[in-house]
C-alpha cells in the first residue's frame, strides 16, 4: 500500500483535487499539518487516525525526522496513509525530503499535487500574476532562507531575481520583508512598484494590504501571507472579499445531516459556517 502525499491547497477546502478527496475518503491514517483545514479531515472516514504534525512559527515544532520516521512506520504496516500538506507536496515544502525518507526505507508512495498559494492566493485577492503583454513572467522565491548560511547575504540570489522582470511571488517572507525591499531597491526596482500582501489566503478571514515596494516593510503584516511584488499588484479585480457575508462567522443549529445544504450556501455568499 502506498503512502499518499496529497496537497490540501491553500485553504478553501473547495481547492481540493478530487483524487486527494478520493484518498482521504478511504484513509486509515491522516497526517496533517497545521496549514490543512479541519472541513478536509472531516473527509476522511470516522475510524481513520489523525496525526497532527504542525509546524508553528515561534510555537512547538514536530522535527522533520520524527515525521519521516512516522510515514516509514505506518507505511510499513500496510494501512493507508494521507499526508495532508498545506498547498502542494513539491513547492516550499518537506514533500521531496518525505518521499526520499520513504524510497530509502523501500515503501511506495504517490504525489497528488495542490494548488499553491503562490497562484491562489494572490487569485483571491484580485491579482493576476501575469497579464498578457505586460508581465509576461512570474518568479516564486521563498523569504525563509537557508538558516545555514553564516554569509549575511542569505542563499537567494535577490538581485538576480530583481533582474528577470515581471512579477515576484514571495511566500514565508513576512518575518525579512524588509531586508528583501532593500536587496530588490538596490538591484534597480523602484520604491513606486506596487506590493501587495495577502494573509490567510482563500480563507475567510483573508486580509489584503496594498502598498508599494518603498512602503510595504512599514506595514502591518503577519504570517501566513503571500507577498506579490510588480505591476500587476496594482490591479485590483477583487471579488473574494467582496461577497456580502465574508469575514462572518455563522453558526449553524441545524443537526449535522440536515446542515449540509445551508453551509453550502453560507460559504458561497464568504461566510464561514460553523456547524
Amino acid at each position: 500500500m502506498p503512502v499518499y502525499l496529497v496537497g490540501a491547497g491553500p485553504g478553501d477546502p473547495g481547492l481540493l483535487t478530487v483524487r486527494g478527496a478520493e484518498l482521504l475518503e478511504s484513509a486509515d491514517v491522516v497526517v496533517y499539518d497545521r496549514l490543512s483545514v479541519a472541513s478536509l479531515l472531516d473527509l476522511a472516514p470516522e475510524a481513520a487516525e489523525r496525526i497532527s504534525v504542525g509546524k508553528t512559527p515561534g510555537g512547538l515544532t514536530v522535527p522533520q525526522d520524527e515525521i519521516n520516521a512516522l510515514l516509514v512506520e505506518r507505511g510499513r504496516n500496510g494501512e493507508r496513509v494521507v499526508r495532508l500538506k498545506g498547498g502542494d507536496p513539491f513547492v516550499f515544502a518537506s514533500g521531496g525530503e518525505e518521499c526520499r525518507a520513504l524510497a530509502e526505507a523501500g515503501i511506495d508512495y504517490q504525489v497528488v499535487p495542490g494548488i499553491t498559494a503562490a497562484i491562489a492566493a494572490p487569485a483571491y485577492a484580485g491579482v493576476p500574476v501575469t497579464l498578457r503583454h505586460s508581465s509576461t513572467s512570474f518568479t516564486v522565491v521563498t523569504g525563509h532562507e537557508d538558516p545555514e548560511r553564516a554569509d549575511t547575504e542569505g542563499s537567494v540570489d535577490w538581485d538576480a531575481v530583481a533582474r528577470v522582470g515581471g512579477t515576484i511571488v514571495v511566500l514565508m517572507g513576512v518575518g525579512r520583508i524588509g531586508a528583501i525591499a532593500e536587496r530588490l531597491l538596490a538591484a534597480g526596482r523602484t520604491p513606486e512598484t506596487p506590493a501587495v500582501a495577502v494573509r490567510w489566503g482563500t480563507w475567510p478571514r483573508q486580509q489584503t494590504v496594498r502598498a508599494t515596494l518603498g512602503t510595504i516593510a512599514e506595514q502591518d503584516l503577519a504570517a501566513p501571507s503571500t507577498i506579490v511584488i510588480g505591476d500587476v499588484a496594482a490591479e485590483k479585480l477583487d471579488w473574494f472579499e467582496r461577497r456580502p457575508l465574508f469575514g462572518l462567522s455563522v453558526v449553524v443549529t441545524r443537526p449535522e445531516r440536515q446542515a449540509a445544504a445551508l453551509a453550502g450556501r453560507l460559504r458561497a455568499a464568504g461566510a464561514d459556517p460553523v456547524l
